[in-house]
C-alpha cells in the first residue's frame, strides 16, 4: 500500500461522539482516551466506515447508502454491544463512520473487505488504538 496513504490514516483524527456532547479523539498507536474508557468497558471496539471505497472518492448519495447498509450490518452481529456516531478527520477530508462496541476482529475485517476499505481502526478494551489494513494490497488511492 502506498506509504503516503499508510501515513494519512495513521495522522487522521478518529472522533467518537459522546453522549453529553462533544467528541472524544482516538489516534492510531496513541491510548484510548479517558473519556472514552468508562464507554468501552471490558469490551474490543472498531472504527469503521463504509465511506469512499478504497479511498476514491464517491457520490455523497452513494457513500449515505453504503453506511446505512453498513450500520444495518453491525446491528445484527450478536457481538455487537453499542454503536456510536463518529467521523474520520483528515487534513483536506471527512468521512462519517461509526465506533462499534463488541464485535471480534473477524467479523469487523469481513465488514471491512466487504465495504472496500483498505483499512479501519480497532482495540481491546481501553489499550491502544491500532490500524488494521484489510488486505496485503489494496488499490492506491487518496486517504478517505
Amino acid at each position: 500500500m502506498d506509504s503516503g496513504l499508510i501515513a494519512a490514516y495513521r495522522n487522521t483524527d478518529y472522533r467518537v461522539r459522546l453522549a453529553r456532547g462533544g467528541f472524544a479523539s482516538l489516534h492510531v498507536d496513541a491510548p484510548v482516551p479517558a473519556a472514552l474508557r468508562s464507554l468501552i468497558g471490558p469490551h474490543s471496539w472498531a472504527f469503521i466506515t463504509a465511506w469512499n471505497p478504497f479511498s476514491q472518492s464517491r457520490p455523497r448519495s452513494q457513500n449515505h447508502a453504503a453506511q446505512q447498509t453498513l450500520l444495518a450490518a453491525l446491528q445484527k452481529l450478536p457481538s455487537t454491544v453499542a454503536i456510536h456516531p463518529a467521523i474520520g478527520v483528515g487534513q483536506d477530508w471527512r468521512e462519517p463512520s461509526l465506533f462499534v462496541l463488541g464485535p471480534e476482529l473477524a467479523q469487523t475485517d469481513a465488514l471491512a473487505q466487504q465495504f472496500q476499505q483498505n483499512a479501519y481502526v480497532h482495540g481491546l478494551a481501553d489499550g491502544y488504538a491500532r490500524l488494521r489494513l484489510t488486505s496485503g494490497e489494496p488499490p492506491r488511492g487518496q486517504a478517505g
